[in-house]
């Protein structure tokens, strides 16, 4: 069963009450057949959050409360499913780890831990202005060119880059604006830049859900996920088993959630989203990306 990971931090300007309030009611909020993982990090201007939440489809409506609870209390919530490993490691080491971090087993526990901090952080001076920030997502582009018909809302993107090697791919001069990514905002290095790239590509491939299984073929690729050409289209929010073969004989073996679907008789198919945390499927991607890449120049 997938695991999405969620965080949610406060600062001084956080309102405690409401905070003890909301996250005494998370067990109704989030159900899961199993108890969440809840950690949680008191470092010395902010506190955080972080839940491993197990449940078979993505909690969507759920998730989309939380957010605009966790903005009512004064914090900012993360889903961290949706960040690139590396990035996602180290919002980790900066904001959701530390001397003071309490691994807890249920949520009136951590409530407690939360009131008392931010209580001690809001007598101090100076407050601040608003809520604590999250991380820059680099933002996940996987989405098949024949997008006009998709039931998701999500940018339109652009064609996906053939994989020629060994000419490294050109920068887009126009990125898509987010929620996440102003419009204009470029990325720093060519690492970044090749996390978020697509790839053109025919890759076998293989994903189940609970009542079907289906070879096909992946159309692009990038670090988020892929797009496969397919009449067999699961709705969007749930969850599907994929195994990925690529040409050098590795595979790629996990949980995908369904993001996007696309109705077209001819281009149709589904955007799926990796939603694993394992390192070696994050290596074994990330090495798949750079040979596609080609060379820093």
């Amino acid at each position: 069963m997938p695991v999405f990971g969620l965080a949610a931090l406060w600062n001084g300007s956080a309102r405690a009450e409401r905070v003890r309030e909301l996250v005494e009611g998370l067990g109704a909020l989030l159900p899961s057949p199993k108890p969440p993982g809840i950690v949680v990090a008191l470092r010395e201007a902010e506190a955080s959050l972080e839940l491993k939440v197990e449940v078979p489809s993505y909690p969507r409506a759920a998730v989309e409360a939380l957010t605009e609870q966790v903005q009512q209390s004064g914090g900012t919530l993360v889903e961290l499913w949706r960040l690139p490993k590396a990035q996602r490691d180290a919002f980790r080491e900066g904001s959701l780890t530390g001397p003071d971090t309490h691994a807890l087993e249920d949520f009136e526990a951590a409530a407690i831990v939360l009131h008392g901090h931010l209580q001690q952080l809001a007598v101090r001076e100076p407050i601040p202005d608003g809520p604590p920030r999250g991380p820059a997502s680099v933002p996940i582009a996987f989405f098949d060119t024949a997008s006009k018909a998709a039931t998701h809302s999500a940018p339109e993107p652009e064609e996906a880059a053939p994989a020629e090697k060994p000419t490294a791919p050109e920068p887009e001069t126009e990125p898509t604006e987010t929620a996440d990514r102003p419009a204009g905002q470029v990325y720093e290095t060519f690492d970044t830049l090749r996390r978020g790239r697509r790839f053109a590509v025919k890759l076998e491939m293989e994903f189940r859900t609970e009542l079907d299984f289906v070879r096909e073929h992946a159309t692009n690729i990038s670090n988020g996920g892929l797009f496969v050409r397919t009449a067999h289209r699961p709705p969007v929010d749930s969850v599907v088993t994929v195994l990925v073969k690529l040409p050098n004989g590795e595979r790629l073996q996990g949980d995908a959630l369904v993001v996007h679907v696309v109705d077209d008789p001819y281009k149709g198919g589904v955007g799926l989203a990796f939603v694993n945390d394992d390192p070696s499927f994050s290596q074994t991607l990330d090495r798949y990306l750079a040979s596609l890449a080609g060379p820093l120049s």
